[in-house]
């Protein structure tokens, strides 16, 4: 059956009719639906782990016990994956296991913009890149059976506009391959260094396997149109070079982009007059192709940064294009922003208000670094905030006249920042750990955490309690407090800055937007009491807005928190 399918739905779609038995992911934009998508199979166990790290290690045992396995996870979170997956390289697998990563070029919902393909390389693992939903789906199904052809984790690389576009593929049935009886074998599967040494040739020699594979599957193949140029491409890339030539190229569109082939891109080169490689961020395949010898042009025409598009490609290699392709109007930017009753804007007032130097985390409370709160001074990755705050003070130690603080959301404190708060425990820094919960995943689209105590699917699951975790960890000071109530807030920050030993603070109140959560009725502006001081305006709340010199409440967006309301000397905003 044809159907319109999003590529993260398609790709879910290739893991159940592939008869995938096991998915452990964290999610992570673009790759989240995937595995949102997997859970709606009831033939396929799905989970959420608290981290890349562990969800790879789940599909890796699962493996091991013969059954075929999946984990996903955006570009970011490989590296926190990438301690099993190297080694995973070296042991092989017995059923199928398939890695989906999701590249973010234009960093539109990321920290940063790396090319994945390095790891793919570096851990010496196949990987493939499909170009829309119809190759998301069947280069899902023939990677499972690519990682048992050739005992070997496979890497399938997604990316933003592949993840979250829609075209046609065509659905078959489910066909689920019989178990992988799982044998013993230590010199296989026991990473100690007298066998990995002995597992590193057959790495090596599995290489140069793909590489001759390379040359002649399905994965890769030559569109010949006009010989005068001839282009070399990959993933979304290859769509928008078709859009802009047509037939007046002939295109050699690279789905498995490691290893990459020799002969296939040595004969291709033989046929045009002009090579082009159109690729978007690194130039991998630009320079693998120059260590053939081949002359091509790639990165001194086309950029190192952010996504491509057909305008762009039209561009840079002096291809004019029909007026009516260009977009040449400006669009209207929405500056981000924390929705109007985010539990977290009532904490970073009372910390921008105290002056505190706060050492922010991965999450949708990291926009308390925009104005006009301004609160959050550095953001680096998972978890990072409370090593950052504990290295911080320690380097001061007396002289420290900041106010440090970390604040990190409850996914992110399961995902990396256990290990950082043992760590403070542990070395004793003088350091405050606020852990903002607003018991969800809020950042990816509301998927349940270790701490919400639900699963995927919504059902009753262990629920970690935080306050006797961060108690059994050696911290004797753990508060909780409302981020609706200001002064509270503002009195246990104080006192907690004030003592002289390591602290917590659970920021507790659940995100505004989830489904369960009754809201108040919005707030109503007094106009004969309000003066215009815009004090209401320092929360940055979407639904506040000030016209003819007084506040104004949007009711549509506005949902009682009060925030707004505590700030008002002069009892202009009412319930």
């Amino acid at each position: 059956m044809k159907q319109l399918m999003l590529g993260n739905k398609a790709f879910a779609r290739g893991l159940y009719e592939a008869g995938c038995s096991v998915v452990s992911s964290y999610p992570g934009t673009p790759s989240t639906e995937v595995t949102e998508e997997a859970a709606k199979y009831d033939e396929i166990y799905c989970e959420w782990a608290p981290n890349e790290k562990v969800a790879m290690e789940v599909a890796f045992g699962a493996s091991l016990a013969g059954k075929r396995s999946f984990c996903g996870m955006k570009h970011v979170g490989l590296n926190v994956a990438a301690d099993p997956l190297y080694t995973a390289a070296y042991t092989g697998v017995n059923g199928g296991l398939v890695i989906c990563v999701a590249d973010d070029a234009g960093m539109h919902s990321s920290q940063n913009e790396q090319d994945s393909r390095h790891h793919a390389i570096a851990a010496k693992v196949p990987m493939l890149e499909p170009s829309d939903s119809a190759e998301a789906l069947e280069f899902a199904k023939k990677a499972f059976e690519l990682s048992e052809e050739f005992d070997t984790p496979v890497i399938m690389k997604m990316c933003t506009r592949v993840a979250h576009s829609q075209s046609v593929v065509e659905t078959s049935e489910r066909v689920v391959p019989e178990t992988i009886p799982y044998e013993k074998n230590i010199a296989k599967y026991v990473m100690m260094p007298g066998n990995a040494i002995r597992r590193h040739p057959i790495v090596e020699e599995r290489t140069k396997k793909l590489a001759e594979y390379a040359n002649d599957c399905v994965f890769n193949r030559v569109e010949m149109g006009d010989t005068k140029i001839g282009i070399i491409t990959h993933s979304t890339s290859y769509q928008y070079a078709k859009e802009v030539f047509g037939d007046n190229a002939s295109i050699l569109k690279i789905g498995m982009t490691n290893p990459l082939p020799v002969d296939l891109i040595k004969d291709f080169a033989a046929k045009v007059e002009k090579v082009y490689v159109i690729e978007e961020l690194d130039p991998i395949i630009e320079n693998h192709c120059k260590q053939l010898g081949i002359d091509v042009v790639g990165k001194e025409l086309l950029p190192i940064l952010g996504e491509f598009s057909q305008n762009l490609i039209a561009e840079k290699l002096g291809v004019k294009t029909p007026e009516y392709k260009k977009l040449d109007e400006t669009m209207p930017m929405r500056p981000p922003v924390m929705c109007a009753g985010c539990p977290h804007r009532g904490l970073f007032y009372t910390l921008s208000k105290n002056k505190c130097t706060v050492l922010g985390d991965i999450g949708c409370y990291t926009l308390g670094a925009v104005a006009p709160l301004n609160a959050i001074e550095m953001t680096l990755c998972m978890g990072a905030s409370i090593g950052a705050t504990h290295g911080f003070n320690k380097a001061l130690g007396d002289e420290n006249d900041y106010k440090v603080v970390s604040v990190i959301g409850d996914s992110t404190f399961m995902h990396s920042g256990m290990t950082g708060l043992a760590n403070v425990a542990y070395n004793q820094s003088n350091s405050t750990i606020i852990i903002v919960d607003n018991s969800i995943t809020g950042m990816t689209g509301h998927q349940q955490n270790p701490t919400t105590g639900y699963n995927i699917k919504g059902d009753p699951a262990g629920k970690i309690d935080l306050e006797a975790l961060c108690r059994a960890m050696g911290f004797n000071r753990v508060a909780i407090v409302d981020p609706y109530n200001l002064a509270e807030c503002d009195r246990v920050v104080k006192e907690e800055l004030a003592a002289d030993e390591p602290s917590v603070i659970i920021s507790r109140r659940p995100c505004a937007l989830l489904k369960y959560v009754k809201h108040n009725g919005p707030i109503h502006v007094e106009e004969d009491k309000c003066i215009g001081c815009k004090s209401c305006m320092r929360i940055g709340c979407p639904a506040i807005s000030v016209k003819n010199k007084k506040a104004v409440i949007d009711n549509t967006l506005c949902v009682g928190c009060g925030v707004c309301q505590q700030m008002c000397k002069f009892d202009a905003l009412q319930a």
